[in-house]
C-alpha cells in the first residue's frame, strides 16, 4: 500500500505541476495572441486604405479622362453644326468673285469668313489637306475617280468640300475626286 500511496502522491505532485506549467502558459498566449491579433487587425486596415486609396485615385484618373472626352466630343459636334455655315461664306466668296461689282460684299463676306477660321483654329479644328495626297480612307471620301496623267495613282486630284479634324478626330471627312 505504501508504494500505492508513493504513487499516488507522485502523481498528485507531477499533476500540480503540470497544471502550474499550463497556468504559465495559457496566462503567456493569450497576451501574444492578442497583440498578434491587435497587429494583425492593423496591418488588415493599413491594406485596406491602401487599396482604397488606390481606387479612389483611379477612379479620379477615370472620371477626368472621361471629361475630357465629354468635352471633345462636344466640341467636334458643335464644329460639325458650324461647318455648313463656313461652306455657305466659301460660296458666297466665289460668287462675288465670279461677278462684277460686288467688292464691299466680297470683303465683308472674306472678314468674316476669316473671323471664323479663327475661331475653328482657337478651338483645335483643321482643314484636311487634300489635292496632291495620297487617298486615305481615314479622311477622305471618294465621290468620284479620273483618269489623270498629272497626279500619281490614288492620289487626290480635286477637292469637291473640305473636310476638318478637331483635335485629331475627324469632324467630317473630305469629299475627294481621286486620280486612278
Amino acid at each position: 500500500m505504501a508504494t500505492e500511496e508513493n504513487k499516488n502522491t507522485v502523481a498528485e505532485e507531477t499533476l500540480d505541476e503540470v497544471t502550474e506549467a499550463a497556468e504559465e502558459i495559457v496566462e503567456e498566449v493569450p497576451e501574444k495572441t492578442a497583440e498578434e491579433a491587435l497587429k494583425e487587425e492593423v496591418d488588415s486596415l493599413k491594406d485596406k486604405l491602401m487599396r482604397h486609396a488606390a481606387e479612389f485615385d483611379n477612379f479620379k484618373k477615370r472620371n477626368q479622362k472621361e471629361r475630357e472626352e465629354l468635352y471633345s466630343t462636344a466640341v467636334c459636334d458643335t464644329v460639325e453644326k458650324i461647318l455648313p455655315v463656313k461652306d455657305n461664306l466659301e460660296r458666297a466668296v466665289q460668287a462675288a468673285d465670279a461677278e462684277e461689282g460686288g467688292d464691299c460684299l466680297k470683303e465683308g463676306v472674306k472678314m468674316i469668313l476669316k473671323q471664323l477660321d479663327d475661331v475653328l483654329a482657337a478651338m483645335g479644328v483643321e482643314k484636311i489637306k487634300t489635292v496632291g495626297e495620297e487617298f486615305n480612307p481615314e479622311l477622305h471620301n471618294a465621290v468620284m475617280h479620273e483618269e489623270n496623267e498629272e497626279f500619281g495613282e490614288n492620289t487626290v486630284s480635286e477637292e469637291l468640300m473640305s473636310g476638318y479634324l478637331c483635335k485629331g478626330k475627324v469632324v467630317r471627312f473630305a469629299m475627294v475626286k481621286v486620280a486612278n
